[in-house]
């Protein structure tokens, strides 16, 4: 595996860089905080008059009543919409070499996300918990971000790698060597950040210069964990650090389940390492599933609590068992790229021999030395043909002759 790091892809340095109107990314700011996410109403009241008039719809309604908002957008915004530090936060990441990134950029991943405003919500599938959305997992209204990389380069080649905080010692091996192997092969590993699998993930990424990216349920001002600080500020030197929540935001459990929607989203494929029959990482693997994605899943021993998640998942006819990295990159590669190669199988000196070679072969003792004569018998085969096997073995190696007795080789 080449250890030797690969230059980062540019992106805007500043959010003074995007290419976007200031006004509208004044409005995307304000809105991704005066709703709490997946805001399905608000997402769709944007998508029909602008951001701008939105943003000014919303703010208006904090004096003169929500007259002119729908119901579903006033019962949204009702408990933020006075809350207006746009300004503030744009500067704040500014100040920290970070961008907003819109629907109205370039960069935007318009592709990745287009699915989540159709798919039914994953709710009630077995092994998933959480607050349900009428219209299923809206897009993000805005996405905060800080480092090279960009968003709009996946998600073919783009990976998932998810599972268990209290992950095992096979599970954070699995995490960081399989992740170093995708990074070295050019996919970008994307997980979030979490303790156990997802630390791993993002570290093994990291070892070979890869390109990687944290999807927080915070704002981007926060780590989370805190012992991840480090570790995110390598990840947004090098890969990116994206979230939908505004600076400041705190992580609360409900995030971390609407966090997941985007993992699943932003990436061609998802690979579950390790889960519980109750977990984050089944809730990804589900929305990747409903996404029409590529849901992987890594096998353990059936006596772990924390395979049983990917055993269940395997019974689902779109899910693949994976046994090695090759498998995972066939998946999320571009059709055509990428196949995996059948793996190599062992060879045996005794390969290729006809049934009556063999039966003289095996005719013949561990440890002790017989005749032709004797093994002709003892194979029953013509002692002519007996001969002649022999000769060909010692040629390929199996057995050697001594003034007529004839041994195995050792192997």
């Amino acid at each position: 595996m080449s250890t030797a790091p690969t230059p980062p892809r540019s992106a805007p340095s500043s959010v003074d860089a995007v290419p976007v109107d200031r006004e509208v990314l004044v409005a995307r700011a304000y809105l991704s905080r005066v709703a709490e996410p997946p805001a399905a109403a608000l997402a769709a009241f944007v998508d029909d008059v602008g951001p701008v008039v939105a943003a000014r719809r919303v703010r208006d309604a904090v004096t003169e009543g929500p007259g002119a908002l729908p119901p579903e957008v006033v019962r949204e915004t009702s408990a933020r919409r006075g809350t207006d530090r746009a300004e503030a936060d744009l500067a704040l990441l500014a100040a920290r070499g970070g961008r907003l990134i819109v629907p109205e950029d370039p960069e935007w991943p318009a592709a990745a996300l287009a699915g989540l405003g159709t798919v039914a919500g994953p709710d009630g599938a077995p092994g998933l918990e959480g607050p349900a959305t009428r219209d299923g997992p809206a897009a993000p209204l805005a996405l905060w971000a800080r480092g090279p990389l960009r968003l709009d380069a996946g998600p073919s080649g783009w990976v998932a790698v998810v599972g268990a905080r209290a992950a095992s010692e096979y599970g954070l091996w699995v995490a960081r060597d399989w992740s170093a192997e995708l990074a070295d092969r050019r996919c970008t590993v994307v997980s979030g950040a979490a303790l156990g699998v997802d630390g791993a993930a993002h570290r093994g990424a990291l070892a070979v210069g890869g390109d990687t990216v944290a999807v927080l349920a915070c704002g981007i001002d926060r780590a989370y964990p805190p012992k991840h600080a480090t570790l995110l500020e390598h990840v947004g030197h090098r890969g990116l650090v994206v979230t939908e929540y505004p600076p400041g935001a705190t992580p609360a459990r409900h995030r971390f389940l609407v966090r997941n929607r985007l993992i699943a989203a932003l990436t061609a494929g998802t690979l579950v390492v390790e889960a519980a029959a109750r977990s984050g990482a089944m809730r990804t693997a589900l929305v990747a599933e409903a996404l029409g994605r590529a849901v992987m899943v890594v096998p353990g021993p059936v006596t772990s609590l924390m395979s049983l998640g990917c055993h269940e998942l395997a019974r689902r006819p779109e899910v693949s068992v994976t046994g090695r990295v090759e498998h995972v990159v066939e998946e999320v590669s571009r059709v055509g790229d990428g196949l995996a190669p059948p793996p190599g199988t062992p060879t045996r000196p005794t390969d290729g021999l006809d049934p009556g070679a063999l039966r003289v072969r095996e005719a013949l003792p561990l440890h002790a030395a017989r005749t032709a004569v004797r093994l002709a018998h003892d194979a029953g085969v013509a002692l002519a043909e007996t001969t002649t096997h022999l000769r060909d073995l010692e040629a390929r190696g199996p057995v050697s002759e001594d003034d007529g007795w004839w041994r195995r080789r050792p192997g």
